[in-house]
């Protein structure tokens, strides 16, 4: 399999001006030897990262950024709560930086109260957290990573990036039971919304890449916020604005695996000034998946917050226009996540029109699927996860739409295997790149969940399932029985999955004539300077 296939190569990312294109001596634009793990559920991810961070020590480094932090959120039970554990870290002497997106104002439901707490709980105990709002106006700072470095033990470094927000609502497990602290939702959710969400950890050196994108946003000079306001809030609650210096960063960690891993971000096209690290932004997310999605033939398997707006689905229509073997299964929300008068419509005519597109390219080859828990309640879908023919998987902050691929921060990973799967189809594409482990293990496992075959028994085997026609099959087959189930009066034994055919809501006319303009400027904004917005070119 040659990288460069599905990679972008050094200059294809866009963006000349970031150390992640110099990093390497042979200029290699991404990094191997590297050992990646997904992390399903907020529980597995919050229990980890409470070991690593309470096995820190004087002198080593922790880094964050996130797009929310409650400080009382427990990482697993009480007295693990995410403030005093980052708090009790600093006070071993453990040097602990993050970044914070500023927030709109908590009326509109956001979190800048939250997020300015934690930060003054990390300052209190010797850390420095910085509220940042270098964003375009409407926009957001959604990356959402840990960086963990050693003095002295490179061997324990590690590096977190994906959907998991350190707040509220993410500590689920697989029985979808909903995080005890939780911030309401739709009411269809109830009052601990079951959530579904996927962080990947990183070990070898491309924790160093990692690293490197938390310091390109921490030594940006430029002021933390343009805004008379906030800066005026700023000098009234006493923050702190300026980034103090880090320690140099040292080598990268020795490689441990099989795993190529490219680092993928977005950064808008900001107004009158640009980021140093990015003048013009970064949409090397969109870039990946255009360049990956050429290579699709058999399956893409996608699960997405989202899944909004024709403009960024049209790769995905292309690719399945293009090969009539290919299929696209898609999990998102059966539900948005707020149900107001307005905001209901806002949410949902984004979707509507790209599924729409997406079916007039691939008619019943693309298939779509809500999630519920075993006691009928909705599964918020939060996970951002990608996996084209078993071989390009893709985990990081990032949601199909155009807000995500022009206009917030984002971070993800796009890893490929240099060890083959001997199971078959053992090159499930056809053009000689072979299923890797790491793709097909996270499709599987994914899967396993929502048919309900983790014990592998049944019809829906591991070795069943590597096949991209039968997995297409048996989440269809699975939406089926449950959907009869329920339509029937839920009479009987329930039948075993949690897969629910989505079925989007119907707007009226005057919702649709409504809702679109304001979905287009205030949910799905586009961040890209205009003449890429007339050709569509990212």
């Amino acid at each position: 399999m040659s990288h460069a296939e599905w990679f972008l190569e050094s200059g294809e990312r866009g963006n000349a001006a970031t150390r992640l294109e110099k990093r390497r001596p042979d200029g290699a634009a991404w990094s191997e030897g590297n050992h990646a793990r997904p992390l399903v559920h907020g529980a597995t991810y919050f229990a980890e990262l409470l070991t690593r961070i309470r096995d820190m020590r004087e002198g080593d480094l922790l880094l964050f950024t996130d797009w929310r932090g409650d400080p009382d959120e427990r990482l697993d039970g009480p007295g693990t709560e995410i403030g005093a554990v980052l708090g009790a870290a600093a006070e071993r002497g453990v040097v602990v930086k993050g970044l914070l997106w500023r927030s709109h104002l908590d009326g509109l439901r956001f979190s800048e109260e939250e997020n300015r707490h934690l930060g003054e709980e990390i300052a209190a105990a010797g850390g420095e957290c910085l509220l940042d709002l270098r964003v375009r106006p409407g926009g957001s700072h959604h990356q959402k990573a840990v960086v963990l470095r050693h003095r002295g033990r490179p061997e324990r470094d590690i590096a977190y990036v994906g959907g998991i927000d350190l707040c509220h609502n993410r500590n689920d497990d697989a029985r979808h039971l909903g995080d005890p602290q939780s911030l309401p939702m739709s009411a269809a959710y109830g009052p601990h919304p079951p959530w579904h969400d996927v962080q990947l950890a990183l070990t070898g050196p491309v924790v160093g890449d990692i690293e490197a994108v938390f310091r390109e946003r921490w030594e940006d000079p430029s002021p933390l916020s343009r805004s008379p306001l906030t800066r005026l809030r700023e000098r009234l609650n006493r923050e702190d604005t300026h980034a103090d210096d880090l320690p140099p960063q040292g080598p990268d960690p020795s490689p441990c695996g099989t795993h190529s891993v490219q680092v993928l971000r977005t950064y808008p096209n900001r107004l009158l000034r640009g980021y140093p690290f990015a003048p013009d932004g970064e949409r090397s997310i969109a870039r990946g998946y255009l360049k990956s999605l050429r290579r699709a033939r058999r399956l893409i398997y996608l699960e997405d917050q989202y899944l909004w707006s024709p403009h960024v689905v049209d790769c995905f229509a292309r690719a399945l226009r293009a090969n009539p073997q290919l299929r696209f299964v898609a999990v998102i929300p059966s539900v948005p996540d707020q149900d107001g008068r307005l905001t209901l419509p806002m949410n949902l005519i984004g979707r509507i029109t790209a599924l729409a597109e997406l079916r007039r390219a691939g008619g019943d080859r693309v298939a779509v699927y809500g999630l519920e828990n075993h006691a009928g309640t909705p599964v918020y879908v939060h996970a951002k996860v990608c996996v084209i023919d078993d071989v390009w998987a893709s985990i990081g902050s990032d949601n199909v739409n155009l807000r995500s691929w022009t206009h917030d921060s984002e971070l993800s990973c796009a890893v490929l295997d240099r060890g083959a799967d001997p199971r078959e189809p053992r090159d499930p594409g056809g053009l000689g790149d072979g299923a890797g482990v790491f793709a097909r293990e996270l499709r599987l496992e994914l899967m396993r969940e929502h048919l309900d075959a983790e014990d592998g028994s049944g019809p829906w085997t591991d070795e069943a399932l590597c096949d991209p026609e039968t997995a297409f099959e048996a989440f269809r087959a699975c939406a089926a029985a449950l959907d009869a189930w329920h339509a029937g009066g839920r009479r009987g034994p329930r039948p075993k999955g949690r897969l629910r055919r989505y079925v989007p809501q119907e707007l009226s006319r005057s919702q649709r004539v409504l809702a679109g303009p304001l979905h287009h400027v205030l949910v799905d904004p586009d961040g890209r300077p205009m003449g890429m917005r007339l050709r569509n070119r990212f």
